[in-house]
């Protein structure tokens, strides 16, 4: 089972250009696997393909993921065709993940799409950008999209980019099993996304697919010291069992414990987050790469 580690910045935070490049600097250097930005319109992250598009231009072998970036209300032909270039001019470093989006009334009038039809929409859309990556021409006659010969070009240097997806409510974990190519899991412990594990894969059987064993991973969230209030809210409002101060390791001693514990059920894409923005990026970084990154293999 190969270890990668990356690192990604929440979806509520923004940098300037120059903290940001620095950061993307102190990745490449201290061989980091991956970059991942999330995607949140009324947050001060910025727009993950653009600001993938600006670390691929810094860097040669940082891969380039979007933890997640919202499908729903997004034309798939256009969608197809950004990624597809951003692989190419990355030299197929591309790592593409896809969420429905929050639960939040401000992000789902920005994506134009009502809650209760993201999921019909994610699952039209999904399958509609792996065959624009992979054939010549689509036909396609579905309830939101009508496509006559349509060909999109250029074809992505991956032949496809796996696909990763995110959440893990009951039917998003199917929903990684029909259509995902890995899962990417976000505020869930080692235990947690363990257990969740067999329902994706259970999933792909019923669909006659598989999942890669190395495409399960995790977003792992740190923090310099105790967890900030509005961090614990988000947690309990998605996980009510989980307790912060074990979900969110404050220690470098605690942050490699729970990396190892995902490690041992056989999680091998672990994605650090941190919950504080540091006055220096290289000073941040290059403990967890003496540390984090010697688990890698």
């Amino acid at each position: 089972m190969k270890i990668r580690i990356g690192y990604g910045l929440g979806a509520q935070r923004g940098l300037t250009a120059d903290r940001f490049n620095q950061m993307v600097d102190a990745l490449e250097a201290l061989k980091f696997d991956s970059l991942w930005l999330s995607e949140r319109v009324s947050g001060d992250a910025p727009d993950p393909i653009i600001g993938l598009s600006v670390a691929a231009g810094r860097t040669k072998k940082l891969k380039l993921g979007t933890s997640v970036q919202v499908l729903p209300g997004r034309n798939p032909a256009l969608l197809a065709k950004e990624l597809a270039s951003l692989d190419v001019l990355s030299g197929g470093r591309l790592l593409p993940g896809f969420g429905l989006g929050v639960v939040n009334p401000a992000e789902q009038q920005a994506f134009g799409v009502a809650r209760e039809d993201r999921s019909a929409w994610f699952d039209e859309a999904l399958p509609l950008v792996r065959r624009l990556w992979l054939e010549d021409a689509v036909d396609h006659d579905g309830a939101r999209f009508h496509y006559e010969g349509l060909r999109v070009l250029p074809k992505p240097v991956q032949r496809p980019p796996d696909v990763w997806l995110g959440g893990k409510a009951p039917g998003e974990l199917r929903r990684v099993g029909r259509l995902g190519d890995g899962w990417l899991a976000s505020f869930a412990t080692p235990e947690v996304c363990a257990a969740s594990r067999p329902a994706i894969e259970e999933a792909a059987g019923a669909a006659g697919r598989e999942i890669d064993p190395e495409h399960f991973g995790a977003m792992v969230f740190y923090s310099h010291g105790e967890v900030p209030e509005p961090v614990k809210a988000l947690i309990a409002s998605r996980n009510p069992d989980a307790n912060p101060d074990e979900l969110v390791p404050s220690t470098l001693d605690a942050l490699e414990h729970q990396i190892e514990q995902y490690i041992a059920r056989d999680f091998s894409k672990l994605v650090l987050v941190p919950l504080q923005e540091p006055d220096d990026w290289r000073a941040e970084l290059e403990p967890l790469a003496d540390r984090i990154l010697a688990l890698q293999n």
